[in-house]
């Protein structure tokens, strides 16, 4: 049986090798283009005039567009209010602004220099506070509630105020946004591009150059990362690079180099919450409130989805009898922020990780007894603030496990001795979980479909709308229909994402690409192994068919379920008869029965009110917890990662390594947005750290030096395919532990008060913290 074993990444030998094909990795066509953008000079302003003669004058260079050469120049994935290009009202600095098509990238970079732009400078407003004050809003969420947060907070013993604050974070994917645009015959496209929602981009590429959806195919082989940076922000470039090829009735490629990726595109979300939070003398939590406040930036995009997100996990993995959850987006000159792994969910969940760790250095606890003292609990205390129940909660036996196996006692033990006997030096040690809803918020986005095509040789192709990024999607599929035929899935192809052979599809995103489109694959497979089946059913009875009387292709009165598919036969159970999978395959070509299906898959029992805070927001919950050991130079702030555990619920896993793949990546882009990865913009609103060399990511020797992950055995979800569990984003919002066990660090000089920790704790936010305390 393919499912549950380690089968290596259906790319991994060509990525090693170098074969593996991104989109600009596509040959040059004799008559290609290269597209370059030109960004907006100011944060805020008006252009009064863009005069491109001088840039036209090169040789080289053979068109120049603007806004006004879009038939339609505003696209959004919720409001559509976006432009591909800036016409008149300037929403950021380096905004695209102009398109320039040249035969290479060197005449390109000198005609950006001769464009003229005559503009108004305005005001710009480039940080939340300044957001609140002037009162810029995109957006204002349906508040959570449940109890009475102000009685209980009134009553409560001990109350805490403040507000914790975490900053964006750039998706630093190895393959900036890339599109090639192949014009055909009566005016269609055929669109390549690094995108995570190719149906987003056939529509945003048609809408744009007045087009039917019908005369646009996108298609995706693979990405070299996502993260969520590609799932709407991918469409936009691509019909940029659709205007030059449609215009020029030539081939054009757009292909954005890092630095201008990088202040092109939105990041994660920044967040500043307030919070006030009361409780008993052990730590129980008895209210809770919070205001949570995103960074939008310029325009909408996906932002209130993921502010919805941001207040459905700002519960953590605790229970909140009663809370009072409200959450704002507002709008700022900055770079539209997007879809980010997570997806809101870390900047919730870290939220009450800060508080929780708040309550037990006020306590003096062990911030592990706060946190189990405030578990989801399985029979009772197990309802959230939205009104869903936490179901099959395996979260107390995560933690429990986690405190044996890690050792956590014997740790904090020696943590304290440390503290007590360096100088110089300071550790701390804290433990953080996760309990992550799997199911897109937007409930229409839910559903997916599948092609599967049985060749008569015994090999499959099989499509769907899912996207591979590089978490192994494909790979999964290929297990599973492997699996359902009885096949090695060496003999199962999965094919390059097309919207002319799946439509309508959803971005593979909100951890469900597997979820859906494994699922949708599934009931294909399934569908042709009922026929097949039959087949083998009227094999083994001794009917054969005639060029005069073929095989019925189903009869439902009659039961297969003897019949198994196993090491590609098929098998008479009763009679211990077996015949080949090719062998069938023919029987079954001859009398002119189906070898291809297609199926459609929608999670089902999905139905969230916000009015009434009733239904079902998420299909299940994927669990985890994660314990960090840091260590702190308090001479320079430097940190180190002595050591992290982690244990994940993933149920019944389709293929264990590349889960732990995703879990040990998904802590390692959470520990870094967390601990180094910080934006840092001038006073004018320009990103300055732009490039490799001013943007920290983790690095081998930032990971943790004693690093052990287990996933936890649990086969009780049988809502999702296979009864596995998701496992892109859940893990990302475990790097939390090491911010957390940096604020315990913090506790031991504090000298009583609570430490005061932005988001990242960059070795400069630590060493400042440090100096606060002398």
């Amino acid at each position: 049986m393919s499912v549950g074993k380690n089968i290596e990444h259906d790319s991994a030998y060509t990525h090693v090798t170098g074969e593996s094909l991104f989109v600009d990795d596509r040959p040059m066509l004799k008559n290609e283009i290269l597209v370059g953008v030109l960004g907006a000079p100011v944060s805020s302003g008006v252009i009064k005039n863009i005069d491109v003669t001088k840039a036209l004058a090169l040789e080289g260079i053979l068109a120049i567009y603007t806004a006004k050469d879009f038939p339609q120049n505003k696209w959004g994935t919720i409001v559509q209010e976006q432009p591909i290009l800036v016409d008149d009202v300037i929403g950021y600095i380096d905004e695209p602004m102009c398109l320039i098509a040249g035969i290479n990238n060197e005449v390109i970079k000198r005609a950006k220099k001769l464009i003229e732009v005559q503009f108004v400078e305005q005001p710009a407003i480039l940080n939340i506070d300044e957001a609140i004050k002037a009162d810029k809003y995109i957006c204002k969420a349906i508040a959570f509630k449940q109890g009475d947060a102000d009685l209980a907070l009134k009553n409560s013993p001990h109350v805490l105020r403040g507000a914790f604050e975490c900053g964006g974070q750039e998706h630093f994917y190895m393959e900036s946004q890339a599109s090639i645009v192949y014009p055909l015959e009566n005016g269609q496209l055929e669109v390549h591009s690094s995108s995570q929602h190719p149906t987003e981009t056939q529509h945003v590429v048609a809408h744009a150059l007045h087009l039917d959806f019908s005369q646009v195919v996108c298609v995706v082989k693979r990405m070299g990362g996502g993260f969520g940076g590609k799932e709407s922000q991918a469409a936009h470039f691509a019909a940029m690079a659709a205007l030059v090829a449609h215009k020029l009735k030539r081939p054009a490629r757009l292909a954005l180099s890092k630095d201008d990726d990088m202040v092109m595109t939105g990041k994660r979300h920044p967040c500043k919450n307030f919070y006030e939070v009361g409780f008993d003398n052990q730590g129980k939590i008895l209210a809770f409130k919070a205001q949570i406040y995103v960074n939008g930036g310029a325009y909408t995009d996906l932002t209130p989805s993921i502010l919805d997100r941001a207040m459905f996990h700002i519960d953590g993995c605790y229970f909140l009898e009663n809370c009072h959850i409200e959450g704002r987006a507002v709008r700022t000159n900055q770079h539209s922020n997007t879809a980010f792994r997570g997806f809101g969910g870390p900047q919730g969940n870290m939220t009450m990780e800060s508080v929780i760790e708040d309550i037990a250095n006020f306590l003096k606890f062990d911030s592990f007894k706060i946190r189990r003292l405030n578990l989801y609990g399985i029979d009772s205390r197990n309802m959230t603030p939205y009104g869903q129940m936490v179901d099959n909660n395996v979260l107390p036996e995560i933690f429990d496990k986690l405190h044996k196996s890690s050792e956590y006692e014997k740790l904090s033990m020696e943590v304290l001795a440390f503290n007590q006997e360096q100088k110089g030096k300071l550790r701390g040690l804290s433990m953080t979980g996760c309990k992550f809803g799997i199911a897109f918020t937007a409930r229409h986005l839910n559903q997916g479909n599948a092609l599967v095509n049985v060749h008569i040789d015994g090999t499959i192709q099989v499509s769907t709308g899912a996207t591979e990024m590089g978490q192994g999607v494909n790979t999964k599929i290929q297990q599973i229909t492997a699996m359902a035929f009885g096949i090695d899935p060496k003999k199962v192809k999965v094919m390059a994402t097309s919207t002319e052979k799946n439509h309508n599809t959803s971005p593979t995103a909100a951890s469900s690409g597997t979820d859906i489109n494994g699922a949708a694959a599934l009931v294909a497979c399934e569908k042709i192994v009922a026929r097949l089946k039959m087949v083998a059913h009227y094999h083994f009875q001794g009917i054969v068919s005639n060029d005069l009387q073929e095989l019925p292709e189903f009869d439902a009165a009659i039961d297969t379920d003897y019949i198994k598919l196993l090491d590609e036969k098929f098998i008479d159970s009763q009679k211990q008869k077996e015949i080949g999978f090719v062998d069938i395959l023919k029987i079954a070509y001859f009398n002119r029965i189906s070898l291809g299906d297609y199926a459609f898959y929608k999670t089902p029992g999905l139905g969230f009110d916000k009015k009434s805070l009733s239904g079902k927001a998420f299909n299940y919950y994927t669990n985890g917890a994660a314990v960090s050991l840091v260590e702190i130079d308090e001479y320079s702030g430097e940190l180190k990662i002595l050591r992290t555990d982690i244990l994940m619920d993933l149920g019944r896993s389709i293929n264990p390594g590349i889960d732990i793949g995703q879990v040990s990546g998904a802590f390692v882009q959470g520990m870094g947005w967390v601990s180094t990865e910080n934006l840092f913009y001038h006073q004018s609103g320009k990103l300055l750290s732009h490039s490799p060399t001013t943007y920290k990511i983790p690095n081998v020797q930032d990971t943790p030096r004693v690093f052990n992950i287990e996933l936890l055995e649990n086969h009780s979800n049988v809502q999702n395919v296979l009864r596995s569990k998701a496992v892109g984003e859940p893990p990302l919002l475990l790097g939390a532990s090491v911010w957390t066990a940096i604020k315990n660090a913090l506790s031991y000089r504090s000298k009583g008060k609570l430490p005061h920790l932005s988001s990242p704790a960059t070795h400069e936010v630590i060493l400042m913290e440090l100096s606060s305390y002398e």
